[in-house]
């Protein structure tokens, strides 16, 4: 009987398959972003039925497992994954695919094929499935009575190795649950990077359990700035939280399940205020007070300061003279001793050591740095912090790892083996490029997403509060991240490019939410997609079909940005 009733559920899966064998698809069956390399359509559908087999190679469990809850949670199916077996959608590694994170997608009537080079190849794959299916789907909408998939067969592979998202979680912090969202935004737009920025002048972000005070003091302020910098007050409410080295784990294991490499911001050596305010012997000098900018410090804060405590976490926004002590021995045994426990934490090749905005003041007047100055026949305080940088880095690269830094380390000397992310627009991105060493590209102009999206003057003041600037969507899918100035050769030097979101205006997870989409979906396709295959109008038409993927998640997006060109 069982062999009876397992030939009827086959028969009735054929009979139902053929049905969509010859039903014609439409353009609107294919708004895929960010556009695929290759991708030729046909006609019939694929049912998901509920007793759908996903089978595939064994070391593809993960991208399997991810697949089968994905369908499990918005199609009434029943599906598990096998290895070894024949079955309805079939993931498999596909030496013969150049790219390793490239990928093939054939969809029929009789079933799915989603082959890689790798199994991050294959995840890709599965993003691009998911985008085949109805946005309703990421609403976890389990009332799709049949869930079709039109034909199509894909060729793709990304045309940049790095493709980034950054998130500052010093200046406002967001709880574990929003990060995995973000990883999740992430892959869903098949980058592959997300860059996370856990230190700062106004708080200290990541447990580090040999300096509990970083934490106990350093992630909190006791005030933040009312309005845009310099502030109109303060709000003299207390702000702090940080994440425990387990919620760090357990954010970098989820990440590496959707192959999102996390990399850590620790930065250096200037702005340091919070572990300063933690440990004041950091500092050039430890018994001068915390300034902050046009007294608009906290009540408490200032009680505190007077009571004999000057050293606070830093209230307002800005760059401060108040910097890691250069000349002091104990500053490189403090920041070893933090980046071995911060190491094990991210498996990433890369530590990003930040060494952007440190001013001189301090080290010109500081005998210890004009010690270190002489000592090491330096020959200025721009010298002093390449020195600083380079040992950083040698000690780093002694663990294995490589920095990256701003910009700003090309100053003074680049380290040896540095990679740069270039921020003040692309003139260091070049540079660094034409030395030979690999960039990251993010310039302000293009990608820096706390800018303001509308181009209006007017228009701003209806928008939420921002740092200022102009980055429109449609500026945003305009930039090419290899600088024409750059030979081919050079610009093999050119890793790729990410959106930075620095938080100093962002107080909640909506506003964040707002602030990247859909900016990070025209990005996600500039590193993405072959250059000669963009086209802002194709874009456009695009946009509007991942919008109701949006609508279906929950998303607080800008959508003026997809309503109005």
């Amino acid at each position: 009987m069982r062999i009876i009733a397992f030939a009827m559920v086959c028969l009735l899966a054929v009979s139902c398959s053929n049905k969509y064998k010859d039903i014609a698809n439409s353009e609107q069956d294919y708004q895929i972003i960010p556009k695929p390399v290759s991708i030729e359509t046909s006609k019939g559908r694929f049912l998901v039925s509920p007793n759908i087999k996903i089978t595939g190679d064994a070391k593809l469990e993960n991208e399997g497992t991810y697949l089968t809850e994905m369908l499990n949670h918005v199609a009434n199916t029943n599906a598990t994954f096998e290895t070894g077996m024949i079955g309805d959608i079939r993931l498999k590694i596909d030496d013969t695919i150049d790219n390793d994170e490239g990928y093939a997608l054939v969809v029929t009537y009789k079933g799915i094929v989603i082959s890689g080079k790798t199994a991050k190849g294959v995840f890709y794959g599965i993003q691009t499935l998911r985008q085949l299916m109805p946005a309703s789907i990421e609403s976890g909408d389990n009332e799709i009575e049949e869930l079709t998939i039109p034909s199509v067969m894909i060729k793709d592979n990304p045309r940049y190795v790095y493709r980034g998202m950054h998130l500052d979680v010093a200046r406002h912090f967001f709880p574990v649950s929003f990060v995995k969202k973000y990883i999740d935004l992430i892959a869903l737009h098949k980058m592959n990077t997300f860059h996370w920025h856990l230190t700062e002048d106004q708080g200290w972000r990541i447990e580090i359990k040999k300096y509990p005070k970083l934490t106990e003091i350093g992630s909190k302020r006791y005030g933040t700035i009312i309005d845009h910098h310099p502030g109109t007050g303060n709000d003299e409410k207390e702000y702090g939280e940080f994440y425990t080295q387990e919620e760090v784990k357990d954010i970098v294991k989820y990440a590496t399940e959707r192959h999102v490499t996390v990399i850590p911001e620790i930065e250096l050596p200037g702005h340091s205020g919070a572990a300063i305010a933690a440990y004041p012997y950091l500092s050039c000098f430890p018994e001068e007070p915390t300034i902050i900018t046009k007294d608009m410090g906290s009540q408490k804060g200032k009680g505190i300061q007077a009571a004999g405590t000057p050293k606070i976490v830093q209230e307002t926004w800005g760059v401060f003279d108040d910097v890691y002590c250069a000349g002091d021995e104990k500053t490189f045994a403090f920041l070893q001793n933090v980046l071995d426990e911060v190491i094990p934490l991210f498996p990433a090749k890369y530590i990003h050591i930040g060494g952007d905005e440190c001013p001189k003041a301090n080290w010109e007047r500081c005998p210890k740095c004009q010690t270190r100055i002489k000592n090491e026949g330096l020959h200025d305080e721009h010298e002093l912090q390449s020195y600083f940088i380079q040992r950083i880095e040698k000690y780093l690269n002694s663990k294995g790892k490589s920095i990256i830094g701003w910009d700003e380390i090309l100053e003074g000397g680049l380290a040896p083996n540095a990679t740069v992310m270039s921020w003040r627009g692309t003139k260091g991105g070049i540079e660094a490029a034409k030395q030979h060493h690999n960039v990251m590209m993010t310039p302000g102009h293009s990608c820096y997403f706390d800018h303001y999206q509308v181009k209006d003057e007017e228009a701003k003041t209806k928008e939420p509060l921002a740092i200022g600037g102009n980055t429109t969507v449609s500026d945003v899918y305009a930039y090419e991240p290899t600088p024409e100035e750059l030979t081919e050769e050079e610009a093999k030097y050119i890793l790729g490019a990410q959106g930075n979101v620095w938080t100093e205006y962002m107080k909640t997870t909506d506003y964040v939410e707002y602030m990247i989409l859909p900016r990070m979906t025209a990005l996600s396709e500039v590193v993405w997609t072959p250059k000669e295959s963009r086209n802002w109008e194709d874009f456009y038409t695009r946009l509007q079909y991942i919008s109701n993927r949006f609508d279906a998640m929950e998303l607080n997006y800008a959508k003026h940005s997809i309503e109005n060109k």
